[in-house]
């Protein structure tokens, strides 16, 4: 978490405690600090403020879309959704459960790029589409996806068409009206903000059925008495954001490419997973035949470096990353392959010191499994 984001909670759990939709003098303090947030939100995402929904994070985001666009449009008829086999979980399992109800879902394939193909969502639209959800930028790989042109076919019959940026907003300029979305998700802790702080921006005139009922809190899209201290930081990181994003991206875009030239020309065996440009600049994801990704995550976890071998929402699965097996990579290599997750604080010193752990440790699990006679 930024350390002005903390302060700013902190001060926030002191002197704004009230109720946010009491009338009294304690309400309004809170209420303004709210609104505040939602301005600096909303300047994040070249959006206005009175469209921003605040939730607790990017699934209830997801979940508030697809969930709320969908039981919206049932009555006209419209149950069919379409999604990519690349969305997080908090997409991917939302549609599962809904097709478990009645909607049909169509899931995108894509190829080894990780790139939805513009293409491939024209012959999957029919003119029952309800809805189309695919993410800005992938978690795992980050692979930025054509969204203005996918939004826009989706348009063309009809369809709404939700963009999950939680990956990407804080990390890349975003203007929702350039990419002609109607519903872009996004959760503070991305950038620098408090975990269980999200929302969710919705075009005007976009009906929605609510996911969470009881109160009329966020314009009766979102009951609950508001979380003010988390949405406060969230308002906070987004002000960071806004003046860090441009240098902050160039310097880390520089980073996580040196950090590629230096595995790929140092161990031989690897590759780059996904398309190298458009990419947001924090993500590189590398495959490293002969080892397994949990070896490797232990390995260098001991070094003091840390590192994913897929969604930090799916780890303890024994299975491989879904995004690299929809992606058609070998069974093998989506097993040793790995995600290096750069930021802010982040120096060329760190840099030097993976480019110096990673190649012994390496060595070593290879040596490992050629003495145990397995390949």
């Amino acid at each position: 978490m930024d350390p002005l984001v903390a302060d700013r909670m902190a001060q926030a759990m002191r002197e704004a405690w009230g109720n946010a939709s009491s009338v009294h003098h304690f309400g309004q303090q809170a209420k303004a600090a709210l609104d505040r947030a939602r301005g600096s939100l909303a300047t994040l995402i070249g959006a206005e403020a009175s469209d921003i929904i605040f939730t607790a994070g990017g699934t209830e985001s997801d979940n508030l879309a697809i969930r709320g666009a969908a039981e919206s449009l049932e009555p006209a008829g419209r149950k069919h959704l379409i999604t990519s086999a690349i969305e997080h979980e908090a997409v991917l399992t939302t549609m599962k459960a809904l097709g478990k109800r009645g909607w049909r879902v169509t899931t995108l394939p894509v190829g080894a790029t990780g790139v939805v193909s513009v293409d491939r969502l024209r012959d999957a639209m029919t003119d029952d589409t309800a809805l189309v959800s695919v993410m800005h930028a992938n978690n795992e790989i980050g692979t930025i996806q054509p969204i203005a042109e996918l939004a826009a076919v989706a348009h063309e019959h009809g369809a709404l068409f939700h963009t999950d940026a939680v990956q990407s907003a804080g990390k890349i300029a975003i203007d929702v009206c350039a990419l002609g979305v109607d519903m872009l998700s996004v959760a503070g802790h991305k950038f620098y903000g408090p975990k269980g702080s999200g929302a969710l921006w919705i075009k005007r005139g976009v009906r929605l059925v609510s996911t969470i009922t009881g109160g009329r809190q966020e314009r009766s899209r979102r009951a609950g008495t508001e979380n003010v201290p988390a949405l406060v930081g969230l308002g906070v990181a987004a002000e960071v954001a806004v003046r860090k994003t441009a240098t902050d991206g160039a310097r880390l875009s520089a980073l996580r490419d040196r950090l590629e030239a230096g595995i790929l020309s140092s161990i031989t065996g690897t590759e780059r997973n996904g398309a190298a440009t458009p990419r947001v600049p924090n993500t590189a994801n590398i495959s490293i035949d002969g080892v397994e990704a949990e070896s490797l995550l232990i390995g260098l976890d001991l070094a003091g470096i840390a590192v994913s071998s897929g969604s930090a929402c799916s780890s303890g699965s024994l299975e491989p990353s879904h995004v690299l097996k929809a992606m058609g990579l070998p069974h093998a290599r989506t097993l040793g392959s790995i995600r290096f997750s750069l930021g802010t604080a982040n120096t060329d010193a760190d840099i030097d010191r993976v480019l110096d752990a990673l190649p012994p440790i390496v060595d070593k699990l290879r040596s490992l499994t050629t003495a145990g006679g397995r390949k």
